[in-house]
């Protein structure tokens, strides 16, 4: 029962930054612990690992004060990035001006980035069930 208590959630909706170039970095993180899914995401040069980053960030500490809550000792080395998944947001539409008179449209597209921790012996139980979207 206190695994299950210990199971962190954080999404982060209507990122500005595609799901196509969003989901290349979740896969990067997608199953590894999550200290070092930090590490990887910190030094990761595409631009879409900052919001990703600041998403597992918090859900660690979703996870510390849910351990707080129960009274649990919580150890972040521990946690393993169980699932994680990027879901199309609304797309806004925008307009730019083209040649004789014509306008073309600019899709501006949105992510809803969701990372899930969990302690190693959850999620090995879990595994088949993470990333399956």
């Amino acid at each position: 029962m206190s695994e299950e208590i210990m199971e962190a959630k954080a999404v982060a909706r209507h990122v500005r930054v595609t799901p196509q170039k969003a989901r290349r970095i979740v896969d990067l993180i997608r199953g590894k612990q999550a200290v070092d899914a930090v590490n990887v995401l910190r030094f990761a040069p595409q631009g879409a690992s900052e919001p990703v980053l600041k998403v597992l960030q918090s859900a660690i500490a979703n996870a510390r004060v849910k351990a707080d809550a129960a009274s649990e000792a919580f150890d972040e080395r521990e946690l393993v990035v169980s699932a994680a998944f990027v879901d199309e947001g609304p797309t806004m539409k925008r307009f730019r001006p083209r040649a004789q008179g014509r306008a073309g449209r600019i899709n501006k597209r949105t992510s809803h980035i969701t990372v899930t921790v969990a302690p190693k012996s959850t999620a090995s139980n879990n595994a088949g069930k993470a990333g399956t979207r």
